[in-house]
């Protein structure tokens, strides 16, 4: 049997391009344009006005996170998501060390777009801050 050694996660989106870039700023990911192209504007352009925007794509720049790419779809987002990502930040941390480097990143976060929906912290060392992106896809910074 195969054993699967990398993977991508996928987003559907109105507009591909801003999530990506959204996403780039929350995880320190780079968005680099197709293969024979300088910039994202060069190969927007290349394409029909129909086709532009239709997709993007940013990757980790130390190569160990997973590729992110975003596909626009034409229905929106209806229902909470079924999987989402956990921006891992308060890694080791405990207590008041932890809810502090939490409250650091989500107020971060908030003037690139994102929304903070709750804390969610049980009294004790587990906590996280479930968020939503721009585009109101669940998140969690923990």
């Amino acid at each position: 049997m195969a054993v699967l050694r990398q993977f991508q996660v996928t987003f559907d989106c109105a507009e591909p391009g801003r999530l990506a870039r959204f996403w780039c700023e929350v995880l320190g990911y780079e968005s680099n344009p197709p293969k024979g192209f300088g910039s994202w504007e060069q190969y927007e352009q290349s394409l029909p006005a129909a086709e532009r925007d239709s997709w993007s794509a940013c990757t980790d720049p130390t190569g160990v996170g997973p590729r992110l790419y975003f596909q626009r779809v034409p229905e929106g987002k209806a229902v909470k998501n079924r999987v989402h990502l956990d921006v891992r930040v308060g890694t080791g941390l405990i207590g008041e060390e932890r809810l502090a480097a939490l409250e650091a990143e989500c107020a971060r976060l908030l003037p690139l777009g994102a929304v903070r929906v709750r804390l969610l912290y049980d009294g004790g060392d587990d906590s996280c801050i479930a968020m939503q992106d721009i585009e109101g896809n669940e998140f969690c910074i923990d």
